[in-house]
């Protein structure tokens, strides 16, 4: 399993000690506004806390408090803040699409008209499961949208329902032929 966090990935890899909380009514849509907004004090046994989480959510009390030298209760009040102040935002499992019937990964890049908003782009795969996430970005695409679909025909099935909402005006396709990440076994 892996956790799920709120601009935790840029705070342990610079190891910094601050860290946005989670709004209570926020858009599920994730911005770099927020990584800017209402930080909360953490200390390096809190970031090793989320860093093991990340390797193994799955991680016992007795484990995470042996690495970070802290008792089980500890280690548990520890995690319970981390959950309170909105810094682990959930737990998560991962699994191997393709077992699973969706083996194609692909991206695809999106243009929008120029009136379309922003914090709207990211509502545009509202329906659509096999849409795994949608980044907003500057510049040009306007968004990049990651897919994961059963075959080539799935895909063109997905690209023309996002094509056909009225709001797109452009797309590039592009497949993924392989996967390395450290998330990634």
């Amino acid at each position: 399993m892996k956790l799920i966090t709120n601009c935790v990935r840029e705070a342990t890899s610079s190891r910094q000690t601050r860290l946005p909380t989670q709004e209570s009514n926020a858009c599920p849509f994730k911005s770099y506004d927020r990584c800017v907004e209402d930080h909360v004090d953490l200390d390096g046994t809190d970031l090793e806390i989320v860093a093991l989480l990340e390797q193994d959510a799955r991680r016992s009390l007795a484990d995470i408090g042996r690495r970070v030298s802290l008792s089980p209760p500890a280690v548990k009040r520890r995690m319970d803040r981390l959950d309170d102040l909105g810094v682990v935002t959930g737990y998560t499992i991962s699994v191997d699409h393709a077992k699973l019937g969706r083996p194609l990964q692909a991206f695809c890049e999106l243009r929008f008209v120029g009136t379309t908003k922003v914090d709207d782009i990211s509502t545009i795969a509202k329906g659509l499961p096999e849409v795994r996430a949608v980044f907003t970005t500057a510049g040009d695409p306007d968004a990049l949208v990651l897919i994961r679909v059963r075959d080539v025909e799935d895909l063109k099935r997905v690209i023309d329902r996002l094509r056909r909402t009225g709001k797109v005006v452009g797309t590039k396709t592009l497949m993924v032929l392989g996967t390395w990440s450290p998330d990634v076994g």
